[in-house]
């Protein structure tokens, strides 16, 4: 039986995988790319990357989903994949590293006021704004699963004053954590930096909405790290033209590309990145891939295995 690999790709990103895959394969292991030529039946294991819809279709021995990328929304939009057959997190330390070193820079980007520092070279004004200490600043988080409790740690130990909320509670040291739309309410009136790293569900979609920016203090910041389809664009543009929101960070978006007459682009308090805060590592992800189809060959099953009820 064989493994299929499939994704958004182009031939030279499957050749990638393919050679990182195989050096990590047992050597007993028959690797297919969605370009080849296979026989459906044969496929017992996928291994996807945001696939397209109807990628699994027809595949009618498969046993197990391996995702390739830590999230798994669209996968779960796509009522193709077959219901009865497990999918398999990414959980990988190197992605976790990235999502934490693009958080911080983000957070000391807006904490030291460089984008009004931006504003001011663009008119050569010389002016010095008061400065604040990081256990000044309090940092919201929702989200808090393994990247948000990362995120969360790096952050309070350089002196931030943080908080996160998440739909279940948690207990984590030195981080107070919230649930529920009180505990959720209670986060956001607190957070001068907002930080979203929420999976994509039918709970969490447009969540970054014009009810949601009128809890934050005046002034805040917002930073979406997760999905675009959690941010209601037109409320974010209001926020930031009645200086509600003082600026936004934006590494997703519900195009991508982003369309090049976007709104976005020329917008002097938002700062656009092209998706970049945490991109899977193709070594990495491979090795633990191929850990996993070992443990699923040995009849064990990996974890974490997607909670399709939940969405994550």
């Amino acid at each position: 039986m064989s493994i299929l690999l499939v994704g958004e790709f182009g031939a030279e990103e499957y050749a990638r995988w393919r050679e990182n895959l195989a050096a990590c394969l047992a050597g007993d292991e028959i690797l297919r790319l969605a370009t080849d030529k296979y026989d459906p039946a044969s496929i017992e294991i996928a291994l996807v990357a945001n696939p397209p819809a109807g990628s699994l279709v027809g595949l009618r021995n498969l046993r197990l989903i391996q995702s390739l990328w830590a999230g798994v929304d669209r996968l779960l939009s796509d009522a193709t994949v077959p219901a009865h057959v497990p999918i398999v997190r990414l959980i990988d330390p190197n992605l976790t590293q990235a999502m934490t070193e693009c958080a911080l820079a983000c957070v000391m980007f807006l904490h030291r006021q460089f984008p009004a520092y931006a504003e001011q070279q663009a008119t050569r004004e010389w002016k010095k704004r008061p400065q604040t200490l990081a256990r000044q600043r309090r940092v919201g988080i929702l989200g808090f699963g393994q990247l948000g409790q990362a995120v969360a740690a790096a952050l309070a130990s350089l002196n931030f004053d943080v908080e996160a909320w998440s739909a279940r509670s948690h207990s984590f040291e030195g981080i107070r954590t919230r649930t529920g739309q009180s505990g959720l309410a209670a986060l956001l009136e607190r957070s001068d930096i907002l930080i979203n790293l929420l999976p994509l569900t039918a709970e969490t979609a447009d969540i970054l909405n014009a009810n949601l920016f009128r809890q934050l203090p005046r002034g805040a910041s917002i930073v979406n790290l997760a999905r675009g389809g959690h941010l209601d664009e037109g409320s974010l543009l209001d926020a930031l033209a009645s200086g509600h929101l003082a600026h936004a960070i934006l590494d997703v978006f519900r195009e991508e590309p982003l369309p090049r007459d976007h709104p976005f682009w020329s917008h002097p308090r938002i700062t656009a990145l092209p998706h970049v805060a945490a991109e899977t590592d193709m070594k990495t992800a491979a090795k633990i891939a191929a850990d996993n189809i070992r443990e699923f060959r040995g009849s064990r099953m990996p974890a974490p295995l997607v909670d399709r009820a939940k969405g994550y």
